[in-house]
């Protein structure tokens, strides 16, 4: 089943650590390579001799030792397929977050390039405290959410590491399901801004966590990604910053030709002001202010009207607080794109700000397909099976 692939695991100083034994004979029995790379923490709960004996490779834990003037964290970055890191602590995964390399395990995956899986195990007081909540936001990293039940300090709640086929079936995901492979996607993302004077601006809520969860989730499908956003964005592959629709519009359309598919996930303001004041506006005696606004191009509209054959397939989203399905009727027929993904924004539980999205796909042809509820990589990825699958 991973013939060929290569499997780095990296084990936590985390009471889990023993089950990842387990996990390493999978990874060998479905003949992947694995190289195994531990915390100095993770010795405690786990022999070195035990990992070497089942990965049949040494086992790193020291930072700096150097072979062949060859940086280990460099060289098992370049050697491995995916790095899966389970179970990962929530001092680990604050470390990832934070870009801190430490030691051997942080310092590769700071360098590390490819898909990483992280799994994490603690206490369930640990799981739920924002600042690790936070932190796991932060990392562009497939997250697999521990599981409710016993857990070894005593208490019983949410931080027992998920189980082991779980972690072994996304892994199998990643490397053999490249439904993408050598297609360009270009993914618009975030609330574009217009300004108002040097100081104002117009903007909406957007947080571009939908478009970022489906530019990661097509590199990980084997695109070639360009991320257009007005969001800071730190990513392997291409991402290009934008501010307002016209900026937007422009840059998009620069890649039109070369795309085999575009998605318009970004929330583009509908006006901007008439004229943008050079300097910042007083304020005056008057209790009312009048702006001048004027209409945004249409950028989906104007993308599906220059396309005159099959490529590139376009995607739009429309974001709605009431009658979801029939406003998203009337906008698929109206654009005329091909695939156009309804969410309803008057639900606090998903959409804009939120890590958790439903969405109903609906195609040109009148069909449609609801994903339900859940966090917004796994609806990315659930979007991408049903368009590709």
């Amino acid at each position: 089943m991973l013939s060929g692939k290569t499997v780095l695991v990296g084990i936590t100083g985390g009471i889990a650590a023993y089950k990842i034994c387990e996990l390493i004979r999978m990874y060998k029995r479905a003949n992947a390579q694995v190289l195994v790379v531990c915390t100095p923490n993770a010795l405690n709960f786990v022999t070195k001799l035990t990992l070497q004996n089942l990965s049949k490779n040494n086992v790193a834990v020291d930072e700096f030792e150097v072979k062949d003037f060859n940086p280990e964290h460099i060289s098992y970055a370049d050697r491995a397929d995916i790095m899966v890191i389970a179970p990962a602590t929530a001092n680990t995964i604050s470390k990832i977050a934070s870009g801190v390399c430490d030691n051997l395990l942080t310092s590769i995956a700071c360098a590390f390039t490819k898909p990483i899986i992280i799994a994490p195990a603690m206490n369930c007081n640990m799981w739920e405290n924002p600042v690790i909540q936070e932190n796991l936001n932060k990392l562009h990293c497939e997250i697999l959410e521990p599981e409710s039940g016993y857990l070894a300090c005593g208490y019983e709640g949410k931080g027992r590491l998920c189980s082991l086929d779980k972690i072994f079936d996304k892994t199998v995901e990643i490397l053999k399901y490249k439904p993408l492979n050598g297609k360009k996607i270009v993914i618009t993302s975030g609330g574009t801004i217009e300004d108002i004077d040097p100081v104002r601006y117009i903007s909406n809520y957007s947080s571009g966590k939908m478009g970022l969860a489906l530019a990661d989730t097509a590199k990980n499908f084997g695109a070639d990604v360009t991320l257009i956003t007005t969001k800071d964005v730190s990513r392997t592959y291409n991402v290009i910053k934008v501010k307002s629709a016209l900026d937007m519009k422009s840059t998009v359309e620069k890649e039109f030709d070369n795309a085999d598919c575009i998605i318009m996930a970004a929330a583009v303001a509908d006006y901007r002001v008439k004229e943008i004041s050079s300097r910042k506006m007083k304020k005056t005696e008057d209790d009312e202010i009048t702006l001048t606004l004027v209409k945004n191009p249409d950028i989906l509209k104007d993308l599906c009207g220059r396309k005159k054959n099959s490529k590139p397939l376009i995607i739009g989203f429309c974001a709605e607080s009431e009658n979801l399905i029939e406003n998203a009727k009337e906008k698929i027929s109206k654009k005329g794109c091909d695939y156009l993904i309804a969410n309803d924004i008057s639900r606090t539980d998903i959409g804009f700000g939120s890590d958790y999205n439903e969405v109903t796909i609906l195609d040109k042809n009148g069909g449609m397909k609801k994903l339900e509820r859940a966090d917004k990589k796994t609806i990315a990825r659930k979007i991408f099976e049903e368009i590709y699958g």
